[in-house]
């Protein structure tokens, strides 16, 4: 699999990586022989990027991406995780004493002494702005406890002002083809300072890979149902903040546009990677098959005009809604 330079790491990591919020068990239960599955089957497949966060599943996720690295020291892995969210979303709880304390629980949960990546998940949007933030990641690169900071973010807004400081290695946020505006403005100032760019929820919520249709229902605990409206975190991350049913009729359209022989999900997973200055995707993925084609969509060619028939869908259905909100 084709690997790029995360930003400022230095680290060559998978076009294709792996979001493992899923391992948690926060969408349903998954075993935990059924999530080592899942990471057998993506590395197998040449991941070497995985993305998780202290809150998936209280630790769980990290714990057991800690437990698959120690058992397979020969694969380069790079981990990144992300800090922030196991406190209320208060300015005032973004400091070093507990930056100390949420990058000391990660440490155990992933067995290493050095956290490779960590990110800012999704802060209150004043906490971009702040120096002392800044200083206190950069003090922890200094004592040693991560190698690398990033954030991950709601807002083209706040990643501008995340790129825009120098110890900011990485920029995680939404890109799909439901989800056009970094391409406006945060892509390039990325490229330009050398900064990594993590594209997250690339099927929007799974609506790309033309699976759902309009009656389509999902369980209680499973985010697509209890932050529908944006109930629990940025209604953003849920289906990439589009109507359910527009998003519906959208993805139908773009299943027609995938290239014989490649499922929409690759299509939709291809046409990230191939934009200028993202460094990897992160889908996730709840079985080895689901894991392999994700991987798969690393070859895949789009044809010419691809790439314009997806913002032409995207001024149809979204433009007007979607564009000026993240």
């Amino acid at each position: 699999m084709q690997q790029r330079t995360l930003g400022r790491t230095g680290r060559d990591v998978s076009v294709i990586g792996l979001g493992t919020w899923q391992l948690g068990a926060d969408w349903g239960d998954v075993s935990e022989a059924d999530a080592l599955a899942v990471l057998d089957a993506a590395t197998g497949a040449g991941v070497t990027f995985l993305d998780t966060a202290d809150v998936y599943g209280d630790g769980r996720s990290e714990q057991l991406i800690g437990r698959y690295r120690a058992a397979h020291p020969e694969l380069p892995l790079t981990v990144a995780t992300k800090m922030g969210r196991r406190e209320s979303q208060d300015p005032a709880n973004f400091t070093l004493a507990k930056f100390r304390e949420w990058t000391d629980r990660s440490r155990r949960n992933l067995g290493v002494d050095t956290l490779d990546l960590v990110q800012l998940h999704c802060p209150p949007t004043s906490v971009f702005s702040n120096a002392a933030v800044y200083d206190a990641l950069d003090t922890l690169v200094e004592e040693g406890a991560i190698a690398n900071y990033g954030v991950s973010v709601e807002t083209c807004a706040e990643a501008l002002e995340a790129i825009a400081r120098p110890g900011t290695a990485s920029v995680q946020i939404i890109l799909n083809a439901f989800r056009l505006k970094p391409l406006d403005e945060v892509l390039p100032a990325a490229r330009e300072a050398g900064v990594g760019i993590i594209a997250r929820v690339p099927l929007a919520s799974g609506l790309l890979s033309g699976r759902y249709s309009e009656t389509t229902t999902f369980a209680p605990d499973d985010h697509r149902s209890y932050n529908r409206h944006g109930e629990a975190f940025d209604v953003g991350e849920t289906f990439s903040g589009v109507d359910y049913e527009d998003g519906v009729r959208a993805a139908r359209e773009f299943a027609a546009l995938a290239p014989q022989g490649v499922t929409p999900a690759q299509a939709a997973l291809a046409w990230v990677i191939a934009q200028p200055g993202v460094t990897t995707v992160i889908p996730g993925a709840r079985s080895p098959e689901q894991a392999r084609a994700n991987a798969a969509a690393a070859a895949v060619e789009l044809g010419d005009g691809f790439a314009d028939s997806v913002r032409a869908l995207y001024d149809r259905y979204f433009r007007t809604t979607t564009h000026p909100r993240w």
